[in-house]
């Protein structure tokens, strides 16, 4: 015996009493259908709980022509068959093909910009079914957390920026090829790219490139949130954040749901732009970070995001222009807040070591613990400063050469001796010495006294 669909059993308990019956009254039917439809039913496959009466009705007929086996739902005629047209169809096999990373969103926009589809008319869910069919389609399921998580969003853009670092492309320059690496910096509440760069290290001082340009281009965010990495947690970039105000935040490791947003973009910038750049033809880091900046300008910051209830990032970073801390520094001032301090004590000779070389201090530090600040785009130490950040004096390196001949630092008043006073007191400690040896001299002994 045949087994009956589920469905089909379903769709006969709502019938109910109209499959029991086999005649019905002179408008008892229209009666019962409408009992039938006005209660509510746990539909299998579907969130909805209420039947129309045309639905019931059909499935009514059904039942009285073919019997239960009638009930089970029918396959559509135009199942696996699309309706687009063949050039378009060649064009998304085409498109997936030629690379499998590509996403459904980045194969319509192609379509889009050669004009083989109008904007907008074109749905994802078609032509996600279209891939299905041939087999090109996937998804992934999200593995099930055992930690608690909980979207959030930040109330005003610059309330919270994301950092963290990309691996990209490894390019070929005149040393060779080379790895490069992707710092971004992402505004939570707008989507927004603060400033985002290529370079050949994920070290601090790349991370505080990017981020000087950030606070240039952006403003001044309340937070940071960086990974747990040695670069984040480099004593450099604690002191940047520190002098500006920024709270920085580190999260736990091998957590990267709590940077959820900017993982996202990362996914977003794979299928967008790095697999879709020929990396081969591209010859240096200048011309890498070009393509990347017109990308993000013109492409990523003028689409409409999903999250941001259709509006793109940049419209919705403008909602708050009036809200965020613009930089009041000048550009020299903000160099000065970059640049690297390390604490030193001076020598004797007035000199102090960084980085393998010698610099010269003013004389009257010696001995004392100073902060030398230096330059880390150059590696040179610049000047010295306070525990406080007060500017003390500047530093110059060590040259042994000319300071042979260097008039060395002297006190403006010799004191002469006083020669006079200083023979009186010789004297008299000679005396007072001559006289407790001649007390402290034994008397000779007189043999001729001594009786038998």
């Amino acid at each position: 015996m045949t087994a009956i669909h589920p469905m089909a059993l379903f769709r006969l308990s709502v019938l109910g009493p109209l499959a029991s019956r086999k005649e019905l009254d002179r408008g008892e039917l229209n009666a019962i259908l409408e009992s039938i439809a006005s209660q509510t039913y746990d539909i299998p496959g579907s969130k909805r709980v209420h039947l129309s009466r045309q639905t019931i009705q059909k499935w009514y007929y059904d039942f009285k022509c073919g019997g239960v086996y009638a009930l089970e739902p029918k396959l559509r005629s135009d199942k696996n068959k699309c309706q687009l047209p063949e050039n378009i169809q060649e064009a998304i096999l085409s498109a997936k093909r030629d690379n499998h990373s590509r996403s459904i969103k980045t194969i319509i926009g192609m379509l889009e910009n050669t004009g083989m589809v109008a904007k907008g008319s074109l749905s994802k869910a078609t032509v996600h079914r279209f891939l299905r069919v041939h087999e090109l389609s996937r998804r992934s399921k999200s593995s099930a957390d055992t930690i608690e998580r909980r979207s959030f969003v930040a109330a005003r853009a610059c309330d919270l920026w994301q950092g963290d670092v990309l691996h990209g492309p490894s390019i070929i320059t005149e040393t060779g090829l080379r790895k490069t690496y992707l710092v971004s910096l992402l505004d939570d509440a707008s989507r927004l790219i603060c400033h985002s760069a290529f370079c050949f290290g994920e070290t601090a001082l790349d991370i505080e490139g990017v981020l000087k340009q950030a606070l240039l281009k952006r403003g001044l965010p309340l937070k940071l949130v960086v990974d747990n990495g040695a670069a984040y947690r480099s004593g450099s970039l604690q002191g940047i954040c520190a002098r500006l105000k920024i709270q920085l935040v580190y999260c736990r490791a091998y957590e990267p749901e709590a940077k959820g947003k900017l993982e996202r973009y990362h996914r977003t910038f794979r299928e967008q732009f790095l697999n879709e750049i020929h990396a081969h033809k591209i010859t240096n880091l200048a011309d890498l970070n070009a393509r990347l900046w017109a990308w993000v300008e013109h492409i990523y910051h003028q689409n409409p995001h999903g999250g941001l209830d259709g509006k793109t990032p940049l419209a919705r970073y403008r909602e708050d222009l009036a809200h965020i801390t613009q930089l009041s520094i000048r550009t020299n001032a903000l160099d000065e807040i970059f640049y690297h301090r390390d604490k030193r004590k001076v020598r004797k000779d007035g000199a102090v070591q960084w980085d393998g070389q010698m610099y010269e201090v003013p004389h009257h530090y010696v001995g004392e613990t100073i902060i030398l600040v230096i330059d880390p785009h150059i590696q040179k130490a610049l000047y010295i400063e306070s525990a406080e950040g007060k500017r003390l004096a500047s530093v110059t390196l060590l040259n042994k050469a000319s300071n042979l001949n260097r008039k060395r630092q002297r006190p403006d008043v010799m004191v002469q001796p006083d020669l006079p006073h200083m023979m009186d007191a010789v004297e008299h400690a000679f005396t007072k010495y001559n006289t407790q040896l001649q007390l402290s001299t034994v008397p000779e002994i007189n043999l001729t006294n001594i009786t038998e």
